[in-house]
């Protein structure tokens, strides 16, 4: 890419910032726990790609994130009732999500959120 293309490109983001059309991605420090709603995500993605290309498994332990990269060990807790499990980003959330992750089915089953269908979690990005 020439410079001029680089500039223009930078140019032409940082106009879409001003104006609203993009919004700053907030990423999450390795070393700060990130607090919010955790979901699960609907069977109907069971065997579909995740944005990394993986293949989806509900039995997995698996999460998407908006920020994470993927690969990233993430300790999931559930505040409610202390359960921990560790799960790996493999899936992009949309930006606009009101949720801080949404794990695979079989994470869910471990921090005991099936039937509510949601929980207020801790994220702890793992080292």
């Amino acid at each position: 890419m020439s410079a001029i293309a680089k500039v223009s490109r930078l140019g032409l983001v940082a106009s879409l910032l001003a104006i609203g059309v993009l919004a700053p991605m907030r990423v999450i420090a390795a070393d700060t726990p990130q607090t919010g709603t955790a979901t699960f995500y609907s069977e109907k993605f069971q065997g579909k790609k995740t944005s990394s290309g993986e293949v989806y498994d509900g039995a997995g332990l698996t999460a998407s994130h908006k920020t994470l990269p993927y690969g990233t060990k993430v300790k999931v807790t559930n505040l409610a009732n202390n359960q921990s499990v560790v799960v790996t980003v493999n899936d992009r959330m949309a930006k606009s999500s009101k949720v801080v992750m949404e794990v695979s089915k079989h994470a869910a089953e471990e921090l005991g959120f099936v039937k509510s269908g949601k929980a207020k979690v801790k994220l702890e990005v793992q080292q």
